[in-house]
């Protein structure tokens, strides 16, 4: 597979593009017609950097309202093929993209279209250049690639082709199926963009709101196999509009892009596993059975004040590291590191971010295999110094910094807690009935959130769920979720847009992306709010009028309002079953621990996200007070 992506995907100059897209690892590049006329250097010094880059150029575009323009137009639009073909030949490329025109003054007609590209097609074919036609959704005569196909069909002519885009396809809800009698040879290049479903203009919805494939919520792999059921062995490309792209950082947007193609071009390979291909299979999916640990970094001067509310949560102390200060606190199947190391990683990523759940630990099939496909799909593999004794435990650093771990029954992994720790008897703590993690909840800007969610549905074996809007008092927080369908795998994604919200607020005073909660799972609430309060746990306080919101909401009965009152849980229902939270007030720049029981309920509680917002937001430090 060859991969290549359209400038106009990414932020910055021509240059910075350029940069980045060769450091993701790319074959070539579209160059857009804008990103070159703002760009100072001529064609040839602009195509004398691609190859310096080592990229190829997969064509220039957009070439527009071309085909059956009414004379005196007509002859003018030859005469601007010309001059692109000119620039072409000295950039160093052979492919123009032709859009269909949407013109109010162009003439329909598929034999008058065919007889303008058959004309081009005899002036490129002077040159060495190829004409690629591409039938835009909102194409005045022609917005279907089957009518776009026929055009080149009819055109027959070996210098003119069709160009094959995902997002003007499946927006229009055209049949895919229909690509798979295009002779591959007619195919001269194929772009792909997702795009989330949204009832909109199509020239708005595609100008603004296009993402990586994976990242939307378009059927890009049927159109994909689509293809591949041709032949097509060609350049796959990308070219996205999408108004967070073009403010991000070039180079992560670009690692992006080419992991979504690396990973769709994995899933068709799956899909269709008789078709030869060139490129290595990687290992699948890696399938998780349970979250074994998140580990925490924090300061020797401050840990006893987190370890003394995880005790009054019901953990316990089971292991203290033979050779670092590093403490493990477990209750149920639960596993709470806590590292106070002066060197390496943990001390470095307490230096940035101060106290944070800097990494996770996951158990999954096969521990190696999930990072060697991690690492084909652009992730950075994680490896510090060993002490005597420590086993190696595989892992990548995630979208935001941190790090994910992972562990497997096939080798020592599993047996990490006894091999590399002492165990110890803790004081004794009364459990509180805490089972596994229900949830580990992530904060990053709204812009990182498609990045994230990519990241993991490519690497895991886990779907992402639809967006949902988390109502903060100080604004919205846009909310995915990550997860598997035995749910032992959750990840809720909240993607904040300002500071002022309590995601912002944690993403500005820890100066990164990075957990925010964590979420363990009881089999009765109220008993463990019970075992909470004789441990001395002190819960979030939440506002009397909501129960009196509540029962009439849901009809509950009084009693049952007054228990969930009496121990500040807060509660919701779907067509599924009941779910119950209890959550405790913010530990530094808000993070905080939420206790739930779910019997059959699949969300995350959204609707009570505004009152339990407001409630943490009473325990930050006002903003410029000095850290106790």
């Amino acid at each position: 597979m060859k991969t290549s992506i359209a400038t106009v995907s990414l932020s910055g100059d021509l240059k910075q593009k350029l940069e980045a897209i060769a450091a993701a690892g790319f074959d070539g590049v579209e160059i857009f017609e804008n990103d070159f006329l703002a760009f100072d250097e001529s064609p040839a010094q602009v195509g004398q950097m691609i190859r310096e880059h080592g990229l190829e150029i997969t064509l220039f575009q957009p070439f527009r309202d071309f085909e059956g323009m009414p004379e005196p137009l007509r002859s003018r639009t030859f005469d601007r093929a010309e001059r692109k073909f000119d620039i072409m030949q000295e950039m160093g490329t052979d492919l123009v993209l032709v859009c269909s025109n949407v013109s109010s003054v162009a003439i329909g007609g598929l034999d008058r279209a065919a007889a303008d590209f058959h004309e081009l097609g005899e002036r490129a074919a002077k040159r060495g250049l190829r004409v690629g036609y591409e039938a835009l959704a909102w194409g005045r005569h022609i917005n279907d690639h089957r009518d776009a196909w026929e055009i080149v069909r009819r055109t027959d002519h070996p210098n003119i082709g069709l160009i094959l885009d995902s997002f003007h396809t499946l927006s229009r809800k055209i049949d895919v199926n229909s690509i798979r009698s295009i002779p591959k040879e007619k195919i001269f290049i194929v772009q792909l963009a997702d795009a989330p479903l949204i009832d909109m203009d199509l020239l708005y919805w595609s100008r603004h709101f296009r993402n990586m494939p994976g990242e939307g919520d378009l059927p890009v792999l049927e159109f994909m196999k689509a293809v591949a059921a041709t032949g097509y062995d060609g350049y796959l490309s990308l070219e996205i509009f999408n108004d967070q792209f073009r403010g991000g950082s070039p180079r992560a947007i670009a690692v992006d892009g080419r992991r979504s193609l690396v990973y769709l071009e994995d899933q068709v390979k799956r899909a269709e596993p008789e078709k030869k291909s060139a490129v290595p299979m990687m290992p699948p999916r890696g399938v998780v059975e349970r979250v074994a640990f998140v580990e925490f970094t924090i300061d020797s001067a401050e840990a006893p004040q987190l370890q003394a509310l995880i005790a009054c949560l019901g953990f316990k102390e089971v292991a203290k590291h033979k050779t670092k200060q590093v403490s493990v606190f477990r209750q149920g199947d639960i596993n709470l590191v806590i590292n106070t190391e002066k060197k390496g990683f943990a001390s470095s990523s307490y230096a940035v971010h101060g106290t944070s759940a800097y990494a996770m630990g996951l158990m999954v099939d096969d521990a190696r295999a999930v990072v060697e496909r991690a690492i084909a799909l652009g992730a950075e593999p994680f490896e510090q110094p060993l002490d005597t004794g420590e086993i190696e435990m595989p892992a990548v650093r995630g979208v935001g910094g941190g790090i994910v771990y992972f562990l497997d029954h096939k080798s020592p992994l599993d047996r990490i807690w006894e091999i590399e720790f002492n165990q110890v008897e803790g004081d004794p703590t009364q459990s509180a009935g805490l089972r596994t993690f229900d949830h580990i909840a992530q904060t990053m800007r709204y812009e990182e959130l498609p990045t994230w969610l990519l990241f993991y549905t490519s690497i895991l074996q886990a779907h992402k769920t639809p967006m949902v809007d988390i109502i903060d008092p100080a604004g919205i927080v846009r909310s995915q979720v990550v997860e598997n369908d035995a749910g032992s795998l959750r990840i809720t994604l909240n993607g904040a847009e300002n500071k002022n919200t309590l995601a912002g607020h944690f993403i500005t005073e820890t100066l990164g992306s990075g957990i925010q909660h964590l979420a363990f799972t009881t089999d009765d609430i109220f008993a463990t709010a019970e075992a909470l309060k004789a441990n001395g746990f002190v819960p979030l306080s939440i506002s009397p009028n909501y129960y009196d919101d509540l029962e009439a909401r849901f009809g509950l009965d009084p009693d049952m309002t007054d228990r969930l009152k009496g121990h500040n849980i807060l509660y919701d229902r779907d067509e599924n079953g009941e779910y119950f939270q209890l959550y405790s007030p913010t530990y530094g720049e808000g993070f905080f621990f939420e206790i739930v029981q779910r019997t059959g309920y699949r969300g995350y509680g959204a609707a009570n996200a505004i009152f339990r917002i407001a409630a943490l937001r009473k325990y930050l430090r006002p903003a410029g007070m000095p850290h106790a």
